[in-house]
């Protein structure tokens, strides 16, 4: 029974992965095809950002409130001057990286988009090069000449390129490369309190609807307040419909922060760079298979060459980080709690480098984030 066991827990391990993976792809891959999807028949990406907005902050606080009724603990809320100063930029940039992204999708296939959307670590380097929070290497010039080359490639004689989507989806990567650095650095911040990915998804929703908004107003605002497929609708069943596919999105965005969060907290970041490579393959190919998306054989050595690049990366910081401790940050005033709670962590989990966890997450998401 004794040497039985251990060989029972790692298969218990296994299975528990492997279950947090599949739950981590199905909300990956399914906000992205939805995406595509649902452009195809309503034409206001950013009104659907700003329900996908309202619906995580809804969500958001009702998780909090949870927490805080298991825990008999009081959540974080950050004074007005703390708020507007360290969590709007953070905001503006997030709202504008997704709303960007989501807009592309009137113009580009769902494999462009996926391809493009991967040069976002690129923008991300070059930030963390500038606020210092990465060291200039060899290896680092490395994985940006591979990215950027299977970025060529890929997009080199494509048969379904569009330019104004790639500028969206590229205008978004850029943005995400500042959304990410600032999200880190906000994140690693222990006396704001923010540790937790549901707490800062809280604080950042409104801020990000408002800053939002005024690019809606412009772009879409007339346009629909004229369709029929909300403000003028002839049939409340129409309506009903178009707003259930839309608060879904919502459902499928906040799963996905919450899967990764999950992903990452029972196994390692490394787990999640690692799955969200092979998210990329099995994205690209349930493109070609369902939605008919042409690629030619120039165009898959891009796609191989990026993900070398990125693997590259993935590797790296899984051996500069191994080792690392930060005992300033660790045990952060609203983690260990709560991580106890959400997952059921063990005495001996629970020691794990809050810092270290936080950053690690914050750019294991951002690779493969849509």
């Amino acid at each position: 029974m004794g040497p039985r066991a251990p060989c029972v827990a790692l298969w218990g391990k296994a299975v528990l992965t492997l279950g947090l993976v599949l739950l981590y792809y199905c909300f990956s891959i399914g906000i992205t095809f939805y995406n595509k999807w649902l452009m195809k028949s309503f034409h206001f990406p950013l009104f659907m950002t700003l329900l996908h907005l309202l619906v995580i902050f809804l969500l958001s606080a009702l998780s909090r409130a949870l927490m805080r009724c298991c825990t008999r603990r009081s959540r974080v809320v950050l004074t007005w001057a703390e708020y507007l100063k360290r969590v709007a930029p953070t905001a503006l940039s997030t709202a504008l990286d997704i709303g960007l992204s989501n807009w592309s999708f009137l113009y580009i296939t769902v494999s462009l988009y996926t391809m493009t959307k991967s040069s976002a670590i690129l923008f991300i380097l070059l930030f963390s090069l500038i606020f210092r929070l990465e060291e200039l290497r060899m290896a680092l010039v490395l994985v940006v000449l591979l990215i950027a080359g299977g970025l060529f490639m890929f997009t080199y004689e494509s048969t379904q390129f569009n330019i104004e989507g790639f500028a969206l989806v590229l205008g978004a990567s850029f943005l995400g490369g500042i959304r990410w650095t600032l999200t880190q650095m906000l994140m690693q911040k222990a006396e704001l309190g923010l540790q937790n990915p549901i707490d800062t998804m809280f604080h950042l929703q409104p801020l990000m609807f408002l800053g939002l908004f005024p690019l809606f107003a412009v772009f879409e605002g007339l346009p629909l307040s004229t369709s029929e497929k909300l403000f003028r609708f002839h049939e409340a069943g129409l309506l009903l419909n178009v707003v259930g596919k839309l608060s879904l999105g919502g459902f499928l965005a906040f799963g996905l922060g919450f899967s990764e969060f999950l992903l990452v907290s029972r196994t390692s970041s490394l787990t999640l760079s690692i799955a969200g490579i092979f998210k990329e393959v099995c994205t690209l190919l349930l493109a070609t298979h369902l939605l008919g998306d042409h690629l030619n054989l120039l165009n898959w050595v891009g796609f191989a060459v990026c993900l070398l690049g990125i693997s590259l990366h993935v590797t790296l910081k899984a051996f500069c980080s191994k080792g690392e401790k930060d005992p300033k940050l660790h045990k952060g005033a609203s983690s260990s709690p709560d991580l106890e709670l959400l997952l059921w962590r063990s005495e001996a989990e629970e020691e794990e480098d809050v810092g270290t966890y936080n950053a690690d997450l914050v750019l294991s998401t951002a690779l493969h984030s849509i």
